[in-house]
């Protein structure tokens, strides 16, 4: 953190400077990193199914969630329209035929999820430069919506699990920040490249105690491990597609800087165009990893298409 300084807007304009990527894909580009995912990097990340087992890495979109109504964000509320207590005759069907049907409010960000580009402005400018009041507006993101990427976001994942790798019974602190070097000492531990074009999925152990019995707490918007400013210089230079963690946001919290609030997200959704995943379910996946000692997989992560929406709910699935 010593080469940003202590002024986190001073830190904040020097990364966005130097990690921008405004314009490297054109003026009206509105997938941002996810290009580096082409069609030769999907075939090969086919190849990588082995064994055929899967894991979905989302949590249950229910009730029971880790959302607390901060900004409005609740657990999802479903709702039955019509049941198996409603009868033919009721329903005005023939033959005896009825049926159930359901629906479900929810905002778009309360469980596993992509933060879209247009999530985050820096002093008003979303991704590639634009103006973020003409990007979103009441009609929702006109340049960067979520239904873009309902397609293109399949492709290698890699697991990097930092948790396991560095802390005490595979979990990190709340309030450790995962630094480039972190990152580097759990791949070359795991034996696994990162490179262009990879989905690449930081497990810190933080949802292992949620699980374990601790409860929710604080777990949306509270004390978290996460990834330090620092390493937006890893995540620009790497030129993966996109990364998500195991944690409400993604970055350290508290944030590195007093008083703070999201600066890696300020950085790398408007000027890196970076693809930021919060709130998977890593650790079935990274226990499998661990037995057999493969951190790489075929990963099909895309959002659903919710028109000019800024984030959309996922269930990513990991094939090994």
């Amino acid at each position: 953190m010593d080469e940003f300084g202590s002024d986190p807007e001073a830190a904040i304009a020097a990364a966005a400077k130097r990690y921008s990527n405004w314009n490297r894909w054109g003026a009206d580009d509105g997938v941002g990193t996810v290009n580096f995912l082409d069609a030769e990097k999907r075939a090969a990340a086919a190849a990588l199914i082995r064994r055929g087992v899967s894991f979905s890495l989302s949590l249950p979109f229910d009730e029971n969630g880790p959302q607390f109504g901060w900004k409005r964000r609740v657990n999802p509320v479903h709702t039955m329209m019509s049941t198996g207590m409603d009868t033919a005759e009721q329903m005005g069907l023939p033959h005896g035929l009825s049926v159930a049907d359901d629906a479900v409010f929810m905002p778009l960000q309360c469980s596993t999820q992509w933060d879209g580009l247009g999530h985050v402005f820096d002093h008003g400018v979303a991704w590639n430069g634009r103006a973020g009041r003409e990007v979103v507006t009441s009609e929702g993101d006109v340049a960067t919506g979520i239904e873009r990427l309902a397609a293109p976001v399949v492709g290698r994942g890699v697991l990097l699990d930092v948790g396991r790798a560095l802390g005490e019974d595979g979990e990190l602190p709340d309030g450790y920040p995962i630094t480039s070097a972190d990152l580097e000492s759990t791949r070359e531990r795991q034996g696994v490249s990162i490179g262009r074009g990879d989905l690449v999925l930081v497990r810190t152990g933080q949802l292992t105690r949620v699980r374990r019995g601790e409860g929710w707490g604080t777990y949306a918007g509270g004390p978290a491990p996460g990834l330090s400013f620092e390493t937006l210089g890893w995540l620009h230079g790497t030129e993966i597609a996109a990364v998500a963690t195991d944690t409400w946001g993604v970055e350290v919290r508290p944030n590195e800087w007093p008083d703070a609030m999201q600066p890696l997200h300020q950085v790398a959704l408007p000027h890196i165009g970076l693809l930021l995943g919060e709130m998977w379910d890593l650790d079935a996946l990274a226990a499998d990893c661990a037995a057999d000692g493969v951190h790489e997989f075929f990963l099909a992560a895309q959002p659903l298409p919710f028109t000019r929406a800024v984030g959309s709910p996922v269930n990513p699935v990991a094939v090994k």
